[in-house]
C-alpha cells in the first residue's frame, strides 16, 4: 500500500474525506476498498497520540480528481463493518463550490432513487457544486425527497423545466426551487440572487457553465470601398520584383 503523505503534500482536488470509520478498519482495508472506485495514491488515517488508534475519519488520494468525484459519488454511505462511511470531497477550492442559491428540492421520489440516481439524472443539466443530498431516516432509508445544487441558474432552470412531473423510476418528481434556510417560507432563484450570481460570475467567482453556447466568432468589417485587387500580368510578363537579371531599356536617342 502507498505510504502516507504529508497534507500539504495532498492534491486536495484529488481527495475525498472518509468519515464514520469503524474501529475495526485500517487504512489497508479503506486502501482496498476505496480502490473500487480508481487508483489510489495514499490512505490516511490520523491516530490518536497516546494509544494510536484511529479517530473515525481519514482522506483517501486518488490518482485524479474525477476518480475522486467517482468516489464521493459512489461510496457514501457505503457500509463497513455495519456503519455507513461517509465520504465526500475535500477539497480547499473554496472558489469552485460557491453556492449561489440554484439549488432545487425534488420530491416524491421512488424508494429506489440514491443519490447516484439522482447525480446521473441532475448532471446532464449542468455542473453540480455538491453531491446530491438525499434525506434519509435512523435506519438509512430514504424519506423521499433530496436537494441538488447548481452552479449556475441556467443549469437549474433547465433541469426544473425539463424534470418537473418526470417519471424517476416509478414514480413522477417534483421538482421546484428549494425553500432558503431563514425560515421565511422564501424560496431560491429569486431575482436578487440571479444579480448576485450574475456579478460574481463577471468577477470570476462561480463555475463556468459548461452548458453554455458559444460565442459567436467575431465578423471582418471591412471598408466602404475596398483596394481593387489589380488584374493578372498577361502571358510570359516578368516583373521587375519577381525577375532578378531585369535590365532597363536604355532612354531613347537624343535628336
Amino acid at each position: 500500500m502507498s505510504k502516507p503523505i504529508k497534507e500539504t503534500e495532498r492534491n486536495q482536488d484529488a481527495t475525498v474525506y472518509i468519515g464514520n470509520i469503524d474501529e475495526e478498519a485500517d487504512e489497508e482495508i479503506i486502501y482496498e476498498l476505496m480502490l473500487q472506485a480508481g487508483p489510489v495514491v495514499a490512505v490516511h488515517l490520523p491516530k490518536d497520540r497516546v494509544n494510536q488508534t484511529h479517530q473515525g475519519y481519514g482522506f483517501c488520494e486518488f490518482r485524479s480528481e474525477k476518480d475522486a468525484d467517482y468516489a464521493s459519488l459512489i461510496m457514501n454511505y457505503i457500509r463497513l463493518y455495519g456503519k455507513p462511511l461517509r465520504v465526500n470531497k475535500a477539497s480547499l477550492d473554496k472558489q469552485k463550490n460557491l453556492d449561489i442559491g440554484a439549488d432545487l428540492f425534488v420530491g416524491n421520489l421512488d424508494p429506489m432513487v440514491d443519490e447516484k440516481v439522482l447525480y446521473n439524472t441532475f448532471s446532464t443539466f449542468g455542473t453540480l457544486i455538491s453531491q446530491p443530498k438525499l434525506a434519509r431516516d435512523e435506519k438509512m432509508a430514504s424519506k423521499g425527497y433530496g436537494f441538488v445544487s447548481f452552479d449556475s441558474f441556467e443549469a437549474s432552470d433547465r433541469a426544473l423545466e425539463a424534470m418537473n412531473n418526470q417519471y424517476l423510476m416509478n414514480k413522477p418528481c417534483q421538482v421546484d426551487y428549494a425553500f432558503k434556510k431563514d425560515g421565511k417560507g422564501e424560496r431560491h432563484g429569486d431575482e436578487a440572487e440571479r444579480l448576485l450570481a450574475t456579478q460574481a460570475k463577471k468577477n470570476n467567482y462561480s463555475v463556468a457553465d459548461p452548458l453554455a453556447k458559444p460565442s459567436p466568432a467575431p465578423s471582418l468589417q471591412f471598408s466602404a470601398s475596398p483596394t481593387p485587387i489589380p488584374p493578372p500580368p498577361p502571358s510570359g510578363f516578368q516583373s521587375k520584383q519577381t525577375n532578378p537579371k531585369y535590365v532597363p531599356p536604355p532612354p531613347p536617342p537624343i535628336r
